[in-house]
């Protein structure tokens, strides 16, 4: 009888081993997620679906693309820490890389090592950057990549000849600049339009886009702000584009009173030369943040991306 209890031990111990991926393949479940660099807030049911802000912002700036997508799709609203709660271990040190390292790991750990298909990443900005360095780094955890408003090196816009090492100088002059705003007092007041002149005039050209970037700016730690603003400064991913197999999309911002379409598009289009599979598309009347300034553009340019 004991030889017999043991046998069985044994198999039901085996039949469990076999039986754990299966378990696996459970979702992570839906809510905050919290990691070391950035914390993940999981909501909505179907493809999995990335979306990764821009410098300064939180998760909020995809919270109209949310309310339209979580009922048709899982999303994984990603936010780096320091910009819009505490900056934890992103007060000191890079962050651009190890943020990608860590939401790659996050891919593979809450959605393709659970047995689903690899996710759709939106990235904004900074999160664009982001998704086009896992895309090149972990293809295996990328389906397709839409860039928003964003290049694989941002140093030629300042200089066309630019290269990371020779930005190094003017990126640390502004990111020292952002670092010595750490510890004056947040002001408390209600957040109003700072004006057509302001530096969030730069990134929307409408009040209530102003607003929202300069409430989301006054939030965020000038450390992480300074620090993420020198790693992309300094990150170019221009040779790295030929390991991306993903297909990638373009979405990117005209303003007649900042740029004409075709310096637009000569500014933007070139970057991506090395691409395999890459479209590109203009939303006009727009400045960076598009889903504040064009939405219903913004939203059919999603819809489209996601229907591929």
């Amino acid at each position: 009888m004991k030889r017999r209890i043991a046998i069985a031990t044994i198999f039901a111990l085996f039949v469990g081993l076999i039986a754990s991926p299966v378990d696996a393949t459970e979702p992570c479940p839906a809510g905050l997620v919290e990691g070391k660099r950035i914390t993940v807030l999981i909501e909505g049911d179907g493809p999995d679906v990335v979306l990764i802000p821009g410098l300064s912002s939180p998760r909020s700036v995809w919270d109209a693309t949310a309310d339209r997508l979580k009922s048709s799709h899982r999303l994984h609203r990603v936010q780096i820490r320091g910009f819009g709660d505490a900056a934890g271990v992103n007060a000191e040190g890079p962050v651009l890389g190890s943020t990608m390292r860590e939401l790659a790991d996050y891919i593979d750990d809450c959605i393709t090592d659970r047995g689903r298909a690899a996710p759709a990443i939106i990235g904004h900005s900074m999160g664009g950057l982001t998704g086009l360095m896992i895309a090149a780094r972990a293809p295996d955890e990328v389906a397709r990549l839409m860039i928003v408003d964003a290049l694989p090196f941002i140093g030629t816009l300042f200089n066309p000849a630019a290269t990371a090492e020779s930005t190094k100088p003017q990126a640390e002059q502004m990111a020292a600049m952002m670092r010595a705003q750490y510890g004056h007092p947040v002001p408390t007041t209600p957040v109003t339009d700072p004006g057509p002149a302001s530096m969030a005039a730069s990134m929307s050209n409408s009040a209530a886009g102003r607003t929202a970037i300069a409430g989301w700016m006054r939030q965020a730690d000038p450390r992480v702000t300074a620090q993420v603003l020198y790693d992309v400064m300094t990150t170019d991913m221009r040779g790295e584009l030929g390991a991306v197999a993903a297909p990638v999309t373009l979405l990117y911002a005209q303003d007649d009173a900042l740029m004409t379409p075709e310096r637009a598009k000569a500014a933007f289009e070139p970057q991506y030369a090395g691409l395999v599979r890459f479209s590109a598309h203009m939303v006009p009347g727009s400045r960076h943040f598009i889903m504040l300034d064009q939405p219903a553009a913004f939203a059919r340019a999603i819809d489209a991306f996601l229907a591929e």
